[in-house]
């Protein structure tokens, strides 16, 4: 029981890494037409930039998730 948690904090890590990846893409996207002057990208392109800090916040619960799995498999 204890390995299929810390199997699911490693899966919520890796998704964290994804989700951010795509957030941290999409920033960078979003500031291109700041710097050459050109047209403002629509709203839902700002919105997915917020996909970075949901990322970073499922990658820090995938890794307590699997901390507290290895806590529980040295105690027992």
């Amino acid at each position: 029981m204890s390995k299929q948690t810390a199997d699911r904090g490693d899966a919520l890590v890796r998704a964290g890494a994804i989700v951010f990846a795509v957030g941290a893409l999409a920033t960078l996207v979003t500031f291109v037409p700041l710097f050459f002057d050109l047209t403002r990208l629509p709203s839902a392109a700002y919105w997915i930039c917020m996909l970075m800090p949901l990322g970073f916040l499922l990658s820090l619960a995938g890794l307590l998730t699997s901390a507290r799995a290895e806590r529980r498999r040295a105690r027992g």
